[in-house]
């Protein structure tokens, strides 16, 4: 567990890369295989189930400090983190302890097996042992929290300096749905055979965002442009006679689309698609909003009245296996004429499409492309180019996101809450309403788009002008007015304004507006008609 707490210090301690690189590779050097192995899992957010409830913690550290629990409680929204409050509150610890990581976590997972009694004892003791970093670890891993900051970039490039193995391969390696339980060190990082497991994806190539145009790209025939569908982006794979569907998020979601089952019938093993699920309306030949798929992402068996009323379409735009061999070195325009052919003649039945590329011959006809693209449900445009191979991660140059501008409305703060970690003690979660006559209505949340600056201006105010308080949640007094930008709007009969925002932030603080001039009821109707 020193080592452990020693790497994390390191990491959290340092904005440089080649600082973090440089302790995680020290650490896949020398530290034991159970470890390492436990040490990328929590990473990747692997994390161990909770063992203990926050109830009983908040309870026992109390109780361990010798402080009375209302105190704690108030302890607790300033420092905004529950294990962090354990850790500064109780007193130091009488011994030291050498055991390992893994240790740890195994003693924690057992927890669950046996009575309250005895797990308090366990906890109490092991706050006598640990101190500093890694008593506030242990209450991380207690708490199912653990969350640190490591890319799957800098994760591979940190094992590749440790093993001496490919980046790429090991970005492969480390994707699917493995854990500590059922794979070892050995078999995940080292074995020649890691890649075997049929459901294995390959890890998605991701698009950087393009601000100010294609003018910079050049010459528009070194490029192929295709629409950036507003869906769930995924993998479908096909291997041994079975299909597994990958979320970008890395979870497996085979289950919630069972009508992609059809598909290996019709294509053959070996293959895996990259894409974007859809739900697709066959009568006007382009998808529903995201709003109509998400009853499909929070189930894990689906039922047939959904599966009818909300049927999903795989619009694949890449082919990163084919004939069981990974095509990821090979150009896109060949990866895509390899894709055409695979795809040809599907039936009807099989809910895979060609996502179909957007012909141009200027930079202001793909603008024109852009401009339409909410006609068709999409996003904006994606441009690739040509001769790309498909890489891991996120790598500036050879794939672009050229999104439309958000749909922007002007409202009204009237509710605010504190953040968390360290946010805690500033104003940063807010609800917005609009004009409907006289009266304020809500319609939307929103806790990003503000500098730190503004975060502190605006709290400051919150706290002289609340008007009444329930737990958490301020209401203040109706003064500011905030741009409010989003990238969609849907009915929805679960909000008292009737609609609901996709991806809604806060873009400026509109100090130059009264508040009587923002936006109304009637103008988010009216959006919702032209673009719901």
């Amino acid at each position: 567990m020193k080592r452990f707490a020693a790497l994390f210090n390191a990491i959290d301690q340092s904005n440089k890369t080649t600082v973090k690189v440089e302790a995680l590779a020290a650490y896949f050097s020398d530290a034991n295989e159970d470890d390492k192995l436990w040490t990328i899992a929590l990473f990747s957010g692997r994390r161990p189930k909770r063992a203990v409830t926050t109830t009983r913690l908040r309870e026992w550290g109390a109780e361990a400090a010798g402080i009375p629990l209302w105190l704690f409680e108030e302890a607790y929204p300033i420092v905004g983190d529950l294990a962090e409050t354990i850790a500064l509150v109780l007193p130091a610890n009488t011994t030291t302890s050498d055991l390992t990581l893994s240790h740890w976590i195994n003693a924690l997972r057992a927890l669950s097996d046996v009575e309250e009694p005895a797990r308090k004892t366990f906890v109490l003791d092991a706050w006598q042992q640990l101190g500093g970093t890694e008593r506030f670890l242990f209450n991380k891993l207690i708490t199912g929290g653990f969350r640190v900051g490591i890319s799957q970039k800098l994760m591979t490039r940190a094992l590749s300096k440790a093993t001496g193995k490919p980046e790429p391969e090991l970005a492969h390696r480390l994707m699917g749905n493995w854990h500590p339980d059922d794979i070892s060190w050995h078999a995940l990082i080292e074995a020649e055979d890691a890649s075997a497991d049929a459901s294995r994806p390959y890890p998605f190539y991701l698009a950087y965002a393009l601000e100010d145009g294609p003018e910079s790209l050049d010459n528009p025939d070194d490029w192929r442009a295709e629409w950036k569908w507003d869906g769930i982006r995924g993998q479908l794979i096909l291997r041994d006679g079975a299909y597994y569907v990958w979320s970008r998020g890395e979870e497996l979601m085979t289950d919630r689309f069972p009508e992609l089952a059809r598909a290996i019938d019709h294509i053959p093993p070996g293959t895996v698609l990259d894409g974007e699920l859809l739900v697709w309306q066959a009568e006007a030949d382009h998808p529903s909003s995201f709003n109509a798929l998400q009853p499909r992402i929070g189930r894990k068996t689906v039922p047939k009245k959904l599966l009818s009323e909300a049927p999903v379409v795989l619009h694949a735009y890449d082919l990163l296996e084919w004939q069981g061999k990974d095509m990821r070195d090979t150009p896109f325009g060949e990866r895509r004429a390899l894709l055409e052919n695979a795809l040809h003649n599907l039936p009807g039945d099989v809910p895979v499409r060609l996502s179909p590329q957007l012909r141009f011959d200027s930079w202001s006809a793909l603008g024109d492309y852009r401009d339409a693209a909410r006609e068709v449900q999409a996003e904006g445009v994606m441009l690739k180019r040509a001769d790309s191979p498909y890489l891991a991660g996120r790598k500036k140059g050879d794939w672009w996101k050229w999104k439309l501008d958000p749909l922007t409305i002007d409202a009204v703060m009237i509710y605010a809450q504190a953040g968390s970690g360290r946010r805690a003690n500033l104003f940063t979660d807010f609800t917005f309403a609009v004009w409907n006559g006289n009266d304020l209505v809500p319609f939307t949340k929103a806790y990003s788009g503000l500098t730190d600056a503004e975060f502190k201006s605006i709290t400051a105010w919150v706290r002289k002008n609340t008007l009444q308080r329930f737990g958490p949640v301020r209401q203040v007094t109706p003064h500011h007015v905030f741009e409010i930008a989003f990238e969609g709007i849907q009915a929805s009969s679960r909000h008292k304004s009737g609609v609901a925002l996709r991806f809604p932030r806060m873009s400026r603080w509109r100090k130059d507006k009264p508040l009587q001039e923002a936006n109304t009821l009637a103008d988010l109707n009216e959006m919702l008609r032209i673009y719901g």
